[in-house]
């Protein structure tokens, strides 16, 4: 982990594009969960979010080696928002993985233990990807966010095309109403 921050209403942390970086993104997230007393189920789900997202970033962000990944974790009322953030244009696409298959599951894994995901250009360049992630108690998600559509750009392109049922084709963005922060 090269830096951590605050700046942004969440916590940032930036990782080399490694394989360790997924064990790490996962204990810094551990140590945010704890710190915000975000506990069991919730925080093993959340996990296994950040894992995914930063697993794809890791093996298909096809950048050069040296260039970094963002993470980034935001708690908002009953909403935890994760993040991550690669200089990569090509976009994650859901796979068809077949029984004996031993990958090609992981953003299905994110569709159905998240409340929400996406994706987004990332300002300057790459992409984010994101999932919220619905905690017991708080207030109610739809006074805490609102959904509007994203626009990508031509210059983000998807790496295979995706079917016309697929969560990829539409891409939609959830504001932190609490923060008023979109960081990637």
């Amino acid at each position: 982990m090269t830096e951590t921050s605050d700046r942004t209403g969440g916590v940032e942390n930036r990782f080399p594009r490694h394989p360790r970086s997924v064990g790490r993104a996962r204990a810094a997230l551990r140590s945010q969960l704890s710190a915000w007393g975000v506990e069991g189920d919730a925080a093993d789900n959340a996990e296994l979010l950040i894992s995914e997202l930063m697993t794809n970033a890791v093996r298909h962000a096809r950048v050069p080696h040296g260039r970094e990944i963002e993470a980034r974790f935001a708690l908002t009322g009953r909403l935890l928002r994760l993040e991550v953030s690669d200089a990569s244009e090509r976009l994650p696409v859901p796979a068809q993985a077949g029984a004996e298959a031993e990958g090609g599951r992981g953003l299905a894994l994110v569709a159905a233990l998240s409340h929400d995901w996406g994706i987004r250009p990332r300002e300057g360049v790459g992409k984010c990807v994101w999932a919220l992630l619905e905690l017991a108690g708080g207030p109610r998600p739809s006074a805490v966010t609102a959904s509007v559509p994203v626009t990508v750009p031509a210059s983000v392109r998807a790496v295979s095309p995706a079917p016309a049922s697929s969560a990829a084709t539409t891409a939609t963005t959830t504001a932190d109403a609490g923060t008023g922060s979109r960081s990637c």
